[in-house]
């Protein structure tokens, strides 16, 4: 069972980004006539003008981005995940309009929300964000724009972000001759609320800083890093350009927190010195999150 378990863990994750993104679309997006990019958003304008099952109209419209997914970013996995994804996410969309208590949510908080586009794009930013994040952990995409931004990435080199915009941007200034230009704007905006979410749900909200300093006291600021934070420091071999001289860069790591000590620390061991701060998204490691297993 212990082998199986990333597996399962992945396509659960899978399974709930589905249902998320599904209640996002079902609960924010479309009773404020915003375009969610990508063929949800597609899906949206058809369904518009056509009254089709918007969740019919994600699958179909999937299935040669499917294929192109298949061809040319490859592999069993992805297959199998990307399926996953698409279907379950298609389900969700049409289905949970099939579910009364459900229904009966919904038409509270749209009569809650009536007219608040702003609320709308916010919280469908935060639970699709959410979604996309949990789909991004399990190793897995979510389908449309998202295979399509992947392509463009291997295929030409475009930047994951700027494929994604360029994507999606498209969808939602269609939306706009549509929905009207407001909805675009706020589309837009949801657009890069729900990238900043998914980010967050990817990466952890386990953000760090880096610290490499320049001193001419190296063993007065690493002991009392050490001795008053309990953080290691690394000692690496410098050399100004300028002077040519050889002094050694003190490396460490510390939280959000600690930040204002270890300035404080530097500038009393050693006011020439030169800090620099960095931000890292993780660490692992003694002291941070156990590396084991990983």
């Amino acid at each position: 069972m212990k082998k199986y378990f990333p597996t399962i863990r992945d396509y659960s994750l899978i399974i709930a980004s589905s249902l998320l993104q599904a209640v996002s679309l079902r609960l924010f997006f479309i009773p404020a006539n915003l375009a969610s990019g990508g063929v949800s958003g597609i899906s949206q304008l058809i369904n518009h003008f056509t009254g089709w099952p918007i969740g019919l109209m994600v699958l179909i419209g999937n299935v040669p981005l499917f294929l192109l997914g298949w061809r040319f970013l490859g592999g069993f996995k992805f297959a199998m995940r990307t399926a996953v994804a698409i279907v379950t996410y298609s389900l969700f969309t049409d289905l949970l309009m099939k579910i009364p208590a459900f229904v009966e949510y919904t038409q509270l908080l749209i009569n809650d929300l009536q007219g608040d586009i702003f609320l709308n794009s916010l919280y469908g930013a935060i639970v699709s964000g959410v979604g996309y994040g949990l789909v991004y952990r399990a190793r897995g995409t979510s389908g449309g724009s998202d295979i399509l931004a992947r392509i463009l990435n291997n295929w030409r080199g475009i930047p994951m972000t700027q494929s994604y915009l360029m994507v999606d941007t498209v969808v939602i200034l269609s939306a706009g001759f549509v929905f009207g230009w407001k909805a675009a704007l706020y589309a837009m905006i949801t657009l890069y609320i729900s990238g900043l979410v998914a980010e967050t749900v990817l990466e952890g909200g386990g953000t760090v800083r880096t610290a490499m300093i320049v001193t001419g006291k190296p063993d007065d600021v690493s002991n009392r890093i050490m001795e008053e934070m309990e953080r290691g420091v690394t000692w690496l071999e410098g050399r100004g350009a300028y002077t040519g001289n050889s002094r050694p860069v003190l490396y460490c790591v510390v939280s959000r927190a600690e930040v204002a000590t270890l300035k404080a620390i530097v500038h009393e061991s050693d006011p020439e010195s030169f800090l620099v701060i960095g931000v890292a998204h993780e660490a692992w490691g003694e002291g941070f999150k156990p590396l084991k297993g990983r």
